[in-house]
């Protein structure tokens, strides 16, 4: 097989047997007043924050059967922008709050899923819980911590699994209270 004039999509398929679920979870953050955001920024962050899971949806679509489930990361921000000066990126979150609820319409007929899990502070390398925001993070929650990155791929097991079946278009916000 010459894998070198295959798309990557086709390649992981073969290789798989096909694709059953597709989970965006990539993300970069910038944090800047709009008057000092630079373009490069700009672009950086709709490039893998919005086009990034727009293009790997796209290469997955064909490997999707019945049941298949889109499930994307995206951030309680999108709701609530609080703390340092997040307009850009909470921008980004926020579209794909409509490209989960588009893609649920368009691929609803294939008996295809696509949900959106937002985690609110979540302690990964980007945002650790003894960062420099940490304490403000979390008073800003009812329960008074972050998320371990086991509680959201809880989030994203369920909606991927049978029991979600019926579930498609959600968000499901996974944020300790932030939007209380």
């Amino acid at each position: 097989m010459n894998v070198m004039h295959r798309r990557d999509g086709e390649f992981t398929s073969d290789m798989l047997g096909g694709l059953d679920i597709l989970v965006n979870n990539a993300a970069i953050a910038r944090y800047n007043t709009i008057a000092d955001f630079s373009v490069a920024d700009i672009d950086a962050l709709l490039a893998v924050n919005v086009r990034g899971p727009i293009v790997a949806t796209q290469a997955a679509i064909p490997h999707l059967g019945s049941g298949g489930r889109v499930i994307t990361i995206g951030s309680a921000g999108a709701d609530r922008i609080v703390g340092m000066p997040g307009t850009v990126y909470y921008m980004t979150k926020s579209a794909l709050q409509s490209f989960t609820r588009g893609l649920a319409q368009e691929l609803g007929s294939r008996n295809i899923t696509a949900n959106l899990v937002q985690p609110g502070s979540t302690d990964t390398e980007m945002n650790p819980a003894n960062g420099e925001s940490a304490e403000f993070q979390r008073g800003l929650t009812p329960l008074g911590r972050f998320a371990a990155p086991a509680d959201i791929a809880a989030a994203v097991t369920f909606l991927a699994s049978p029991a979600a079946r019926h579930v498609t278009g959600t968000i499901l916000t996974v944020d300790g209270g932030l939007l209380t």
